[in-house]
């Protein structure tokens, strides 16, 4: 279905009833089958309408293979005038003027298109931007939305106009009915097309053109002097590597930027109080007065880097990823930056050992900043072990191998309970039927296995002490003095969860205004709304501490999605169970124990040797052999024989404690800036010489 574009079963059916309707029009026409005709198409029209609604990416595709909505509408519209020459009911006069209004139709919705393609690329601008004041340049508004967009949804309108006619014109012989309804499908369709021109002419004489444009952002960058940049190109799938760092970039105490490539990002970025430029033209890029800039931040490793590393008055910095210890993180095309930041000593060992070109003393230790928020467990003494320990099992890759199932199994099946946080990775199942079935599985499991537990519940009130304790039978139940209490208290806080979810909602169409072309948005984001942020902010933490007390602390949970966060799992688990990835390298700086799956051809002693990250992990043999030594010290805390040696591989992965990161990164990117200051100075003072100087030329 994927190779489609379709998401769900229904869809597939959808899809195929759709086809379905478009043969029987087609044989309908050929047959002068009036009625079925008019019934086919009428659920052809619901068809279209629900795709539209629940399947855009069969929608998109099936218009990049020249079937979309244009043409599978000309093609019916061709359909309803060989059925009305076919039935003799219009006449030679009704027939040619059917025959007119289908093509002015036809011609008003191709005039619509090229309209709004003018428009929408008219309104394109050199550049982009968000939270910086370009108010001066007059952009107008876009035109409406119902205008401009659903063209699928407004030819089905026109349709159902045409088919009702049609059905009248059947059932009473006059033909006048499906002439009067294509005159007013073709009526609706000119009234839109005239009311799109006073906006093309507004567009064409009102907005600023490309040197207007670049004229006002270096005017704003002349005033704002930034003296950090935050440059990114790449995919919009990939836009979760400049997100992570604009938390630690917002944090610094002098005037920061952000630079996008391309337009897609824009919408994908996260709300941010930072200024944020797109500028996808590398010749527009190297118009921009960034004189003031001392240090540049690369989070990636892309082409379009050169095209600001050629910049001499900066300072290039590439921020290693530092998602775990793997050989592959370092890249030859690191050697061009000045400095190479990374996260601990094993981020410089990487980086030596491979012999790329990076010497040791470019490369500065600065931490995780993205880490500094994390919930750390406590150092001192042996915690209590909680009443019902939670295993969150987050694996990262999307292998149809992958040893998922039997650690679900082993951990529902578990001699003592625990609860099971599952958090696939996004993309699961995708790009693998085999992945996405097992995914299946794995959910099917825990909802059994959460039905059991409830029927336990009921069946074993009173043998348990506290609300939410285990049982002597190994149970998972609630007295019956706090069973009421408690389903009260998850009551209001799953109320609460879904008012503030709608709030959030809210907010957020607030912030990203939907209703708004690019264009306008960077005329109105003149500034940072900062108390939206911060409510934002706010309505967030609000929303998961209310998630997470709307379920009884015994319910295994599957996580899809955003939302609850990867760190707000990390604050509920007792214990991680993951991959050799980013996933676990981050869990490490909660000092909670983590567990990891020796792969096939390993030994133990070998894998540990190999990858730092699993010298500090208990190890899970094949088939998830070895998960009751896993879980062991959750139920007995003086049993964790590896607390020594996670504090001694975080340090060495992410770096010490103290200072935080986000000091150790401000501190890093302060001393670049003045070693950039120092260059530039020198520079002023010793000015290279003209071009051809101290040659000989010949001229004729």
């Amino acid at each position: 279905m994927n190779r489609l574009g379709i998401e769900s079963p229904r869809g597939l059916v959808a899809f195929a009833a759709l086809t379905g309707c478009l043969v029987t029009m087609a044989v309908a026409a050929l047959t002068d089958a009036g009625g079925l005709f008019v019934a086919a198409g009428l659920a052809g029209c619901g068809c279209e309408l629900l795709l539209h609604r629940t399947e855009p990416g069969l929608m998109s595709r099936l218009g990049r293979l020249h079937m979309g909505a244009t043409s599978r509408f000309e093609f019916r519209c061709v359909l309803l005038l060989l059925l009305l020459g076919r039935l003799h009911v219009t006449g030679p006069v009704g027939l040619a003027a059917a025959m007119t209004l289908v093509l002015c139709l036809l011609a008003g919705q191709a005039l619509h298109a090229a309209l709004t393609t003018l428009i929408r690329r008219r309104r394109r601008l050199a550049v982009a931007a968000r939270n910086i004041d370009l108010r001066r340049l007059d952009i107008s508004d876009r035109p409406p939305r119902r205008l401009t967009e659903w063209p699928g949804q407004r030819m089905l309108v026109y349709e159902l106009s045409a088919l009702l006619g049609l059905t009248a014109s059947l059932a009473t012989g006059d033909a006048r009915w499906v002439v009067a309804a294509l005159a007013l499908a073709a009526g609706s369709c000119l009234i839109t097309v005239v009311a799109l021109v006073p906006y093309l002419v507004r567009t064409v004489r009102r907005l600023p053109g490309t040197a207007q444009v670049l004229a006002e952002v270096n005017a704003w960058l002349v005033r704002r002097r930034p003296r950090t940049v935050l440059y990114f190109s790449g995919p919009r799938d990939r836009a979760h590597q400049v997100t992570r760092w604009l938390g630690a970039v917002a944090a610094l105490p002098t005037p920061s930027l952000v630079i996008l490539r391309e337009r897609e990002l824009l919408a994908a970025l996260e709300p941010t109080p930072l200024p944020v430029l797109c500028v996808p033209s590398a010749a527009h890029l190297a118009q921009l007065d960034l004189s003031g800039v001392r240090v540049a931040l690369y989070p990636a490793n892309t082409g379009w880097n050169i095209h600001l590393l050629r910049v001499p008055t900066m300072q290039h910095v590439f921020l290693a990823p530092g998602d775990d210890d793997r050989a592959a993180a370092v890249d030859p095309y690191s050697k061009v930056y000045d400095q190479v930041w990374v996260a601990g000593e094993a981020g410089r060992r990487r980086h030596v050992q491979a012999a790329v070109g990076v010497e040791d003393a470019d490369i500065v230790e600065i931490g995780r900043p993205q880490l500094d928020g994390l919930r750390v467990a406590g150092t001192g003494g042996h915690a209590p072990a909680p009443k019902i320990p939670t295993v969150l099992y987050a694996p990262a890759g999307d292998e149809p191998g992958a040893p998922g199932e039997p650690i679900v199994r082993a951990l529902l099946d578990s001699e003592r309970p625990v609860r099971v946080v599952y958090r696939p990775h996004p993309p699961t199942g995708r790009r693998s039927p085999e992945a996405r079935a097992a995914h299946r599985r794995i959910v099917a499991l825990i909802h059994a296995a959460n039905e059991r537990r409830a029927a336990d519940l009921i069946g074993d009130v009173g043998t348990v002490g506290e609300a939410g304790n285990v049982g002597e039978n190994g149970n998972v139940g609630e007295d019956s003095e706090n069973a009421e209490d408690a389903e009260a208290l998850r009551t209001e806080a799953a109320r609460r969860r879904a008012e503030l979810a709608k709030r959030i909602a809210a907010l957020d169409a607030r912030l990203r205004r939907a209703d708004a072309d690019e264009a306008m948005l960077t005329r109105d984001h003149a500034a940072p709304d900062a108390a939206l942020l911060t409510e934002a902010e706010a309505l967030r933490r609000q929303w998961h501490q209310a998630h997470w007390a709307a379920s009884p602390p015994w319910l295994h949970q599957v996580i899809e999605g955003d939302a609850p966060t990867l760190h707000s799992c990390f604050d509920q688990a007792d214990l991680l169970i993951g991959d050799l990835c980013g996933v676990v390298g981050d869990f490490l700086a909660t000092l909670k124990p983590y567990a990891l799956t020796t792969p096939v051809g390993l030994t133990e002693e070998e894998f540990r040797r190999q990858n730092p990250l699993a010298r500090a992990a208990y190890l899970l043999g094949p088939g998830a052999s070895g998960m009751d030594d896993v879980l062991r010290p959750l139920f007995d805390p003086s049993l964790d024989e590896l607390r020594t040696a996670r504090h001694e591989v975080k340090e060495f992965l992410l770096g010490p404690a103290t200072p935080p990161s986000t000091q150790r990164f401000t501190d890093a990117v302060d001393a670049l800036a003045e070693k950039g200051e120092t260059i530039v100075r020198l520079r002023d003072l010793h000015p290279a010489p003209p071009p051809g100087a101290g040659h000989w030329s010949v001229t004729r």
